[in-house]
């Protein structure tokens, strides 16, 4: 496909790729990025088990709301169905980034959601991050990816979340999926997860009976960035105020 938005699309998809190796969030071919065009219903996505060494941004692979490939060449992430699932629930998300990182995927493992234990983690997310249940075996030999892309969803709903103010869900015994209003930002809210769940993982070492920031302390953080009345910083991307 030759149309600029779509070219634009590739090349947007690509950058995030690579911004994964550049924020060490990714070894070997451990994680994908998609974006989406809305207006289109074009999802371009990373192909499936190429070294990001090798991508180039024509190597995105472009797929419709169905999965299925709208030009010849590679074959889209084993992840597809997942990143599809969730750009079907999650109407307002434009970019999806799905990762193994070392201390997001230890909580993912040990089955454990991050608490949102002060400020650094209450200025980019709005609460804990969730982790679900490890997938049934039914789903497991069903639609795999497309269950699990259910399970972020059913998580969320049952804990009555919000997908704009929590951009993140660990898959339990598997890793980390987060989103944003583009690729470049689900990369972001992949970096600063990992982050957080390196200070997480400490802070419970030292204080094993350690709680929850009071709410009080959330809202602060949280509203003075992405409130209605926010005032810190310039005006940028919900996600990008640094």
């Amino acid at each position: 496909m030759k149309d600029k938005d779509i070219i634009k699309l590739k090349e947007q998809v690509y950058d995030a790729n690579m911004a994964l190796v550049r924020h060490k969030l990714v070894i070997f071919t451990f994680g994908n990025v998609s974006a989406i065009d809305r207006q289109k219903d074009v999802i371009a996505i990373k192909p499936s088990g190429v070294d990001y060494e090798k991508l180039k941004p024509q190597d995105m692979v472009l797929i419709d709301m169905d999965g299925n490939k709208l030009e010849e060449g590679l074959n889209p992430s084993s992840d597809t169905k997942t990143h599809i699932e969730l750009y079907r629930a999650f109407e307002n998300i434009r970019g999806v980034a799905h990762t193994h990182s070392r201390y997001a995927t230890v909580f993912a493992q040990a089955i454990l959601p991050i608490k949102c234990l002060g400020t650094t983690h209450a200025d980019y997310f709005y609460g804990d991050i969730p982790c679900t249940e490890p997938i049934t075996d039914s789903s497991i030999e069903g639609d795999y990816e497309k269950e699990t892309g259910v399970l972020i969803i059913k998580t969320f709903k049952s804990l009555g979340l919000d997908y704009s103010h929590i951009k993140a869900c660990l898959v339990g015994c598997h890793g980390s999926f987060t989103w944003g209003d583009s690729a470049d930002d689900a990369v972001f809210a992949s970096a600063i997860l990992e982050e957080i769940a390196m200070q997480n993982l400490y802070t419970q070492l030292i204080n094993p009976s350690v709680k929850s920031i009071k709410n009080t302390i959330l809202d602060k953080h949280y509203k003075r960035k992405h409130g209605k009345d926010a005032y810190y910083g310039q005006k940028r991307s919900i996600y990008r105020a640094k």
